[in-house]
């Protein structure tokens, strides 16, 4: 078994935990600390050495020292190394590095960075903007009417972070960072984000670039006074593990923050290898992300790594991360909470005093004394930092071990010394005490069952339904509210103007006369699902337009059969909900709902683990992937033709073409192929957006560049009821039958409206000269025949009606389709279905294409 000689650079509280550590692995021969500090060179640590003539910042000298004393595991303790490519430099050396590349430092060198990142692969995060402009900045900040938080963008020793009570507040903090330089370059741009309400978390992750493994999230103190109170410091204490820290957090942690981000990293071309520091902050729509560090925190590390099983071999899984095998470790944890109380000196965290002796006395044996701040002059002990020393115990129970660890910071005395006199007091407040000192969770016994430890989450459900009650009302129509939580939707027919009690005039196009009124409307159903296209927003995180596309294929059913759309309903079924996921979803849902008029009023969460596996072995399996199905009811009034009107169709009459928005939902196993074979991925510039398929020049104008495959693909499905629906209902509707093009292409849907003898000739000239964009680069790059092109996509036609041969019908019903917004055509006509003279090429099947050359 290889020999593990250490290089470990820092000089920190944090340094001196990790060596302490490191110096119980049995497989661990010597560990240099550059430069160290007073703990690391007390002698108490016998295989640890501090080296003082090597400069920590200084990369060449020590890579030399390096290899000068066969090192063969260097570990950056602080961020700054890791930010300016250490690792570059370990790699050069042919030296393992436990942290990150430059490249994956900039997750904590720049928070612009990371929250643009964030933003790019949908990772739940405060809603924030980037400036770099100070008067673009300080005219944002008065435009907002909500509490903000400014942050300096690069590093700033954990003190970047402000908070303001007020507008005044953040507009000084804005100029004091960048205009007085408060931070100095770090504060050459700041980021501008909403203020985020309730607990923060910290989760320590060990990673290697695919596998993660995290430690218990722990919940640090940065405000120097009691209370919370003063400014942001490098962390007063900590503890951990905490009562917000349920497992079901934790899982939705893990799979909708951590797992995407270092799969992220990794896809964008830079692998975290390392210890991934993420600060959490729970709401109440679930945990949110407030921002990364590339490197262990401090005071986190001196909490956590107490918590660590003996046995637990702290350099075999830094091992385990550089080499790629971390999925093959088990992280062993003690049934145990822990404590940390830092030691200030006088002025922390503002110019403090250096050079004051320390005393320290002889503690418990369940607490260990972390040194930060301290140095060693002529064998005396000093201080030399304004974090100095703390304290960290261990215990059954968390107050027992805070009871500990002020115990243990009582034995170390030094002029002007200070420290927070409440750490842990949002977990033991009155509210909360009986739960956090119970015992921790203990081995000897199997644990209680819960339906969260089951996989299925009941309070995510609640949360969903309370984050989507908005969405929801927004789609009230007259008919019915809108609101769920009960055990069904309620629709009244009446209010909607159908049936003998309707409220409606009689003018009202529902309204059929005396007649007629008194008989109930019919009902027409649909259901309908999205397919395969849910595989690109699964693997984009782009999942609002889908939720359109669900009530697309639905309202458009109801559409071609004259009906009018009244009410909606879902089922969205998953491995393990993820609210955030699931509320973008049924956001979308919601906006098609109102682009349908028609209400939202029920719908389905089933949440059921195991259900849905990645077959694809390059994939990990996601438990939050996710399928849906969608409900759709409309009516016609009585006395009303239902669509198609079979017998009224005759030869001659003409077929008008309805534009579609792209592939709607259709189609998208055989995209995928295409996608697949030409080598692209979903995060490429979409190709038919630019030349030689199309000659306009598209952008996203959130950050002016082309849209992505993934976003283009994922355009939602056009809904033609606002266009469509006054025709429908107009005392002489001209609309003889309708036929929404989705599976089974032009060849296959428009036939369904069509009887035995009649044939629907289309010229494709009329609407295809030039294909769009994406249908000319899926037939190139596909290699597809007409036949088959036709038979899968719509071409171009999302829609497509019957209008009587005769008189204005048909440039009555082209115009008024245009003055609603639609780009429309006269695409063909009917006319006798040839008799067949056998199988095969020529035989008329419902559909004949012709001037198919257009395509080529």
């Amino acid at each position: 078994m290889e020999v593990i000689r250490i290089l470990l650079v820092g000089s920190g509280g944090r340094e001196h935990a990790l060596a302490w550590k490191l110096s119980q692995s049995a497989r661990v021969d010597v560990i240099y600390v550059v430069p160290g500090n007073g703990g690391s060179d007390d002698g108490l640590l016998t295989n640890v050495k501090n080296v003082k003539d090597v400069k920590a910042d200084d990369f060449s000298s020590l890579m030399d020292f390096a290899r000068k004393n066969k090192v063969n595991l260097i570990i950056p303790g602080p961020e700054a190394p890791l930010v300016e490519g250490i690792e570059t430099s370990c790699r050069a050396a042919g030296i393992r590095c436990f942290g990150p590349s430059k490249q994956a430092a900039r997750m904590e060198g720049s928070k612009t960075f990371s929250k643009d990142f964030m933003d790019r692969h949908h990772i739940p995060t405060a809603k924030y903007r980037n400036f770099g402009d100070y008067d673009d900045a300080k005219e944002y900040l008065q435009s907002v009417s909500h509490n903000v938080v400014l942050k300096a963008s690069g590093l700033a020793a954990g003190k970047g972070v402000i908070m303001p009570s007020s507008k005044a507040e953040a507009q000084a903090a804005l100029q004091s960072i960048m205009q007085q330089k408060e931070f100095g370059t770090a504060g050459d741009e700041v980021v501008i984000e909403e203020y985020l309400e309730g607990e923060e978390l910290s989760f320590l992750t060990f990673s290697d670039g695919y596998t993660i493994r995290s430690l218990p999230p722990a919940q640090d103190h940065k405000q120097v006074h009691d209370g919370d109170q003063g400014p942001n410091t490098g962390g007063m204490g900590c503890y951990a593990p905490t009562k917000v820290a349920t497992p079901e957090l934790i899982e939705t942690v893990h799979r909708t923050i951590l797992q995407p981000t270092v799969d992220g990293m990794r896809k964008e071309g830079y692998p975290f290898v390392g210890l991934l520091f993420t600060g959490i902050m729970v709401t109440e729509t679930g945990p949110k992300t407030l921002e990364y560090n590339v490197r262990f925190g401090d005071p986190e590390t001196q909490t956590l790594l107490p918590l660590l099983s003996p046995d637990a071999d702290l350099a075999q899984i830094m091992i385990a991360c550089t080499d790629h095998y971390l999925d093959a470790v088990t992280i062993k944890i003690l049934p145990a909470f822990s404590a940390t109380v830092v030691a200030c000196a006088g002025g922390y965290p503002g110019p403090y005093v250096r050079g004051d002796e320390i005393i320290l006395g002889e503690p418990e044996s369940s607490t260990m004394i972390f040194h930060a701040g301290t140095t060693k002059s002529s064998g005396v002990l000093k201080t030399s930092g304004g974090r100095v020393i703390a304290a960290t115990s261990t215990a059954s129970t968390l107050s027992e071990a805070i009871r500990r660890a002020y115990d243990g910071i009582s034995t170390i005395k030094f002029a002007r010394m200070h420290y927070r006199k409440d750490i842990g007091h949002r977990a033991l407040s009155p509210s909360k005490s009986a739960s956090s000192n119970l015992a921790a969770p203990s081995s000897a016994g199997p644990p209680r069952l819960t339906y969260a430890s089951a996989g299925v989450s009941i309070s995510s459900g609640n949360t969903l339904v309370n984050a989507i009650k908005p969405l929801v009302r927004s789609t009230a129509r007259p008919g019915t509210d809108a609101s769920i939580g009960g055990f069904g939707g309620l629709f009244d027919l009446s209010l909607a103007g159908y049936g003998p009690d309707s409220s409606l005039p009689s003018s009202d196009p529902r309204s059929t006369g005396s007649t007629s009124s008194t008989k109930p409307p019919i009902l027409v159903g649909a259901i309908d699902g999205v397919g395969t296209k849910l595989k690109i927003a699964h693997a984009s995180g782009i999942h609002h337009t889908v939720g359109i596309d669900l009530v697309a294929m639905n309202v458009n059913d109801l559409i071609v059969q004259g009906a009018e759309p009244l009410f909606f309903l879902d089922c969205y079924t998953t491995g393990s909900l993820s609210v955030e996921i699931a509320k973008d979803f049924i956001s979308g849902v919601a906006e098609g709902c109102k682009q349908a008029n028609c209400a939202l009023i029920g719908g389905e969460t089933a949440e059921m683990p195991g259900l849905f596996k990645t077959i694809a072995r390059s994939e990990r399996e996601d438990p939050s992937v996710y399928d849906a199905v969608g409900a759709a009811i409309g009516a016609i009034p009585a006395g009303r033709t239902i669509l198609p009107n079979k017998p009224a169709l005759q030869a001659g009459d003409v077929l008008i073409g309805i534009a579609s928005s792209g592939l709607h939902s259709n189609g998208f196993s055989l995209v995928r192929k295409i996608i697949d074979r030409v080598g692209l991925h979903l995060d490429d510039p979409a190709p038919w957006l630019a030349p030689p398929y199309s000659s306009i020049q598209h952008s996203n104008s959130s950050n002016n560049k082309t849209p992505t495959i993934a976003e283009s693909l994922l355009t939602p499905t056009k809904i033609y009821t606002r266009a469509l629906l006054p025709l429908l209902l107009s005392p002489s509707n001209p609309l003889k039958a309708l036929s929404h093009i989705t599976g089974g292409g032009l060849l296959e849907n428009i036939p369904r409206m069509l009887p035995p003898h009649l044939s629907a000739t289309i010229d494709v000239r009329t609407y295809s000269s030039p294909l769009q964009p994406i249908f000319a680069w899926l037939k190139h790059e596909g290699h597809l025949d007409d036949v088959e092109f036709a038979r899968v996509f719509n071409t171009g036609l999302g829609m497509v009606g019957v209008v009587g041969g005769g008189g204005g019908d048909v440039d009555g019903v082209l115009e008024r389709l245009s003055s609603a917004g639609e780009r429309v055509w006269r695409v063909g006509v009917l006319r006798e279905r040839e008799v067949e003279k056998g199988e095969g090429e020529g035989m008329d099947e419902g559909c004949v294409l012709v001037g198919t050359e257009a395509w080529h």
